[in-house]
C-alpha cells in the first residue's frame, strides 16, 4: 500500500490531521524552522549578491535525520505548512535540507483544518511559490541588517542587550512620538450648557442640549461668554421649530482579521496581544471536543482578509434561518473588502463549524479558549446578519436667536444585536419627553444646567490602539503585531500599566539614538513603503535583492556615522530607599531573566542582592507598612503585607487608596467596581477612571 508522508509545523496540528488521512498517511511536525541564518554572525554574503548563509537550528539535526529516513520511505511527500509567507518559507527550506524537488507538486494549504479541507488540498498539490518565499526571506534579510548592525551600536552607546529592529524601532518612535503629544497638550476651556424644557400639560421635562445659534453651532469657550448667553436666554421664549421622525440602521460588523481580533479581545476580554494570539493558534491547529475528537475550531488566525468561502457564508446563513428568522439573515454583499490593499490569500478568522455553538462545546474548553471562541463564532455569525434598526426622533428648540437639540433612539429591530453585543451598542441616548411634540410648539424653560470642562490629550496607547495605529499605518504584518509589542516590553523600552503603554528613560533613549542617527529608519512612510514593496516581491513584480542592494548601503554608511559621532548615553539604575545590609548603600533596581531584583551598587566589591518588592501606595490595615505586590510559587499575583511571615494580610484583588466611607476599612478593587473588603458592609461603587 502507497505510504504518505505529510509535514506540518506543530505536534497539535500533526495530530488533528492524522486523523483526518488515516493509516495511510504519516503526520509529522518539525515544531518551526528548520534552518535559519547563524546566531553568530550577520549571515548574509554583502560582497557577493546578498546571500543569505542558511544553516540548520541547533537542535533539529535528530528531527531532520528522522524526517529524511521517513522521505526515503514514503511515496509521495506533502508539505503542509501554514498557508502564509513564514510557512511558504519553512517549506522551502524543507525541501533543501530533505533533497525535495521544489518544482514538484508537494505543496498543500488549508485555511481550516476540517476533514473536508484537509482532503481536498491533498488534490490541489501544487509547487512551492518561489515568490512568497523570496518576499519572506527580504523581511527576514533586512531585519537581520537592521538587528546585525545597529543592536551593537546601542550596546557601545547605552549599555548591553539593547536591540533595534526594522518594524520595532518604528513603533517605538509610534509610543514615544504619542507621549511627546500628550506632554505638549495645552487643554482648552469649554462650556456645556444643557437645559429642561416643560411642554404644555406635560410632566416630563425634555433634556436638551446648547448647539449654537440658529445659524451654526457654537462653542461656549469660557465664563464670560455663557454669562452673556445665559442672560438672553432667562428671558427667552422657546419653541420646537424642528421634529425629525426617522430610522437609523446600524451594520453588522465584518468578521474578524488578525488586527481587529487582537483589538477586540484587548478591549472586551482584557487579553494581551501575545495572549490572543496564542489563545486562537490552540483554536486553529485543533482542540479535542467531545463527541468530536480533535478538530480545528477556527479558520487560519494571521490574515488581514474579511472575504469568507461562500461554503461557509451559505452555512452561516442558513443557522441564522432556523435559529434567529429568514427576516435577520443580510441582504447585503458582505465580501466586499474595504479600499486599502489587503493579502487576499485567505479568509477571515471565523469557526470551522457554525453549529459547534459556544455553548455546545463550552465543556471541552478551557475559561480562556471558550471566550476567545465564543467572540470568534458569535462576530462571524453577526456578519452574516441584518443591521440593527433603530426608530430615531430629534428636535429643534429654538429661542432668543439660539438653538438647543435633542435627540432620541429606540430599538426596533433587533438585527446582529441579538448575536453580537458590545457595550456601545447598548449607550443609546434615552428621553422619554418626546412623545408628541410637534413643530412650531411652545416649551417653557424649566432649568439651565451648565458645566466647566477642559479638552483632554490624546489618550496614550494600550495594546488595542497600537496595533490599530500598525495596522492603518501600514507597519508590520498581522503575524508580527503581537511579537513586536511584546519585543519592545520586553527589552523594557515600554513599560504596561493599568493597559496602557507609557516609554521608559531606556526607550527614550534608544528612540532618540534611531531618530538622529537613523532617520529613514524609523520613519513611519519609509516603513510603510517597504511593506508594498515587499508585497511587490509575493506579487512577482519586485526582485526581492534589489530592495536588499539599495537598503543596505545607506545603513552601513549611517551605522558608521554613528559609531564616530554620537555621544555615550548614561541611564541610571532606579535607587531605591532599601538599604543594603552587608555595606550600608541604598539598593538599585536592576532586571534579569525574572523580572525585577534589588541589586548593591557596589557590585563587584559587594554582591548583596534581594527579592523586589513593589509598594502599591496603600498601608496595611493589621499593622500600618506598606502592601506590595506579591506572587504565590505557581506565579499567581497577590497583594501582601511587607513585613510578612511577620504579618499576615493578603488578598487576591488589589486594595485602593480610597478608603471605604461606611466602615473605613479598605476597598477592593473587582473589574471596574470598588468594593469593601469587611465582610457584612456591604458598600460598593464605581471606580472613578484615572
Amino acid at each position: 500500500m502507497a505510504k504518505n508522508l505529510v509535514i506540518v509545523e506543530s505536534p497539535a496540528k500533526a495530530k488533528t490531521i492524522k486523523k483526518f488521512l488515516g493509516a495511510n498517511y504519516e503526520v509529522m511536525a518539525t515544531i518551526g524552522h528548520v534552518r535559519d541564518m547563524p546566531k553568530s554572525q550577520l549571515g548574509i554574503d554583502v560582497e557577493n549578491g546578498y546571500e543569505p548563509k542558511y544553516i540548520t537550528i541547533r537542535g533539529k539535526g535528530d528531527l531532520l535525520a528522522k524526517l529524511r529516513k521517513e522521505v526515503k520511505k514514503a511515496d509521495k511527500v506533502y508539505l503542509a505548512t501554514d498557508p502564509d509567507r513564514e510557512g511558504e518559507a519553512i517549506s522551502w527550506h524543507l525541501a533543501n535540507v530533505l533533497k525535495l524537488d521544489p518544482e514538484e507538486k508537494n505543496r498543500i494549504t488549508f485555511n481550516e483544518i476540517t476533514k473536508n479541507t484537509v482532503k481536498a488540498s491533498i488534490k490541489k498539490a501544487r509547487a512551492i511559490d518561489m515568490d512568497m518565499v523570496d518576499s519572506q526571506q527580504a523581511r527576514r534579510v533586512l531585519d537581520r541588517m537592521v538587528g546585525y548592525r545597529i543592536s551593537p551600536l546601542l550596546w557601545a552607546k547605552v549599555k548591553r542587550g539593547l536591540s533595534a529592529g526594522r518594524v520595532q524601532s518604528v513603533v517605538l518612535r509610534l509610543v514615544a512620538d504619542r507621549e511627546n503629544e500628550i506632554e505638549a497638550f495645552i487643554p482648552q476651556e469649554y462650556w456645556n450648557l444643557e437645559a429642561a424644557f416643560l411642554p404644555e400639560g406635560s410632566k416630563k421635562a425634555v433634556q436638551a442640549k446648547f448647539y449654537g445659534t440658529t445659524e451654526k453651532k457654537l462653542t461656549i469657550s469660557n465664563k464670560e461668554e455663557l454669562e452673556q448667553i445665559l442672560e438672553k436666554l432667562k428671558t427667552a421664549e422657546f419653541a420646537v421649530s424642528e421634529v425629525k421622525n426617522g430610522e437609523r440602521h446600524k451594520k453588522a460588523p465584518l468578521p474578524f482579521t488578525t488586527s481587529t481580533l487582537q483589538q477586540e479581545a484587548t478591549k472586551l476580554l482584557n487579553f494581551s496581544t501575545q495572549k490572543t494570539m496564542r489563545l486562537a493558534q490552540q483554536l486553529y491547529e485543533g482542540v479535542d471536543v467531545k463527541g468530536h475528537g480533535t478538530i480545528g475550531l477556527i479558520s487560519y488566525l494571521r490574515t488581514d482578509s474579511v472575504r469568507v468561502s461562500e461554503e461557509a457564508d451559505a452555512a452561516a446563513k442558513e443557522f441564522i434561518r432556523e435559529n434567529y428568522g429568514e427576516h435577520n439573515v443580510t441582504t447585503q454583499d458582505v465580501n466586499k473588502a474595504g479600499g486599502k490593499k489587503i493579502q487576499d490569500a485567505h479568509e477571515a478568522i471565523r469557526p470551522t463549524y457554525v453549529d459547534l455553538t459556544p455553548v455546545v462545546i463550552k465543556e471541552s474548553l478551557s475559561r480562556d479558549l471558550f471566550r476567545l471562541y465564543q467572540l470568534i463564532w458569535k462576530r462571524f455569525i453577526a456578519s452574516r446578519m441584518a443591521p440593527a434598526v433603530y426608530e430615531t426622533t430629534s428636535v429643534k428648540i429654538d429661542g432668543a436667536g439660539y438653538r438647543f437639540t435633542a435627540a432620541t433612539s429606540k430599538l426596533k429591530e433587533e438585527g446582529f444585536l441579538s448575536v453580537y453585543a458590545i457595550p456601545e451598542d447598548e449607550e443609546e441616548e434615552k428621553n422619554s419627553g418626546f412623545t408628541g411634540l410637534v413643530q412650531k410648539q411652545s416649551l417653557k424653560l424649566e432649568k439651565l444646567e451648565e458645566s466647566q470642562h477642559f479638552t483632554q490629550p490624546p489618550a496614550h496607547y494600550n495594546e488595542a490602539s497600537l496595533v490599530k495605529a500598525m495596522e492603518e499605518l501600514g507597519i508590520g504584518r498581522p503575524s508580527t503585531y503581537a511579537t513586536t509589542i511584546t519585543t519592545i516590553i520586553a527589552r523594557r523600552y515600554v513599560v504596561k500599566e493599568n493597559k496602557n503603554l507609557y516609554i521608559t528613560e531606556l526607550g527614550e533613549a534608544v528612540n532618540n539614538i534611531m531618530k538622529i542617527a537613523f532617520p529613514t529608519i524609523v520613519d513611519v512612510n519609509f516603513t510603510g513603503n517597504m511593506e508594498a514593496l515587499l508585497d511587490g516581491v509575493e506579487e512577482g513584480v519586485v526582485n526581492w535583492k534589489t530592495i536588499v542592494s539599495n537598503f543596505y548601503p545607506d545603513l552601513d554608511e549611517a551605522v558608521k556615522e554613528a559609531e564616530e559621532k554620537l555621544p555615550q548615553v548614561k541611564i541610571e539604575d532606579e535607587v531605591t530607599d532599601v538599604e543594603c545590609d552587608m555595606c550600608g548603600r541604598m539598593m538599585v533596581v536592576k532586571y534579569g531573566p525574572h523580572g525585577k531584583f534589588l541589586a548593591c551598587p557596589g557590585f563587584p566589591e559587594c554582591r548583596n542582592t534581594k527579592t523586589y518588592l513593589e509598594k502599591i501606595g496603600v498601608n496595611c490595615p493589621k499593622c500600618g507598612k506598606d502592601i506590595v505586590i506579591r506572587k504565590t510559587k505557581k506565579g499567581r499575583k497577590y497583594y501582601g503585607c511587607e513585613s510578612n511571615p511577620d504579618c499576615d494580610y493578603m488578598s487576591w484583588q488589589k486594595p485602593s487608596d480610597v478608603p471605604c466611607p461606611k466602615c473605613g476599612n479598605l476597598l477592593l478593587e473587582k473589574a471596574n467596581r470598588l468594593v469593601c473588603q469587611q465582610e457584612g458592609c456591604g458598600y460598593q461603587t464605581e471606580k472613578a477612571e484615572k
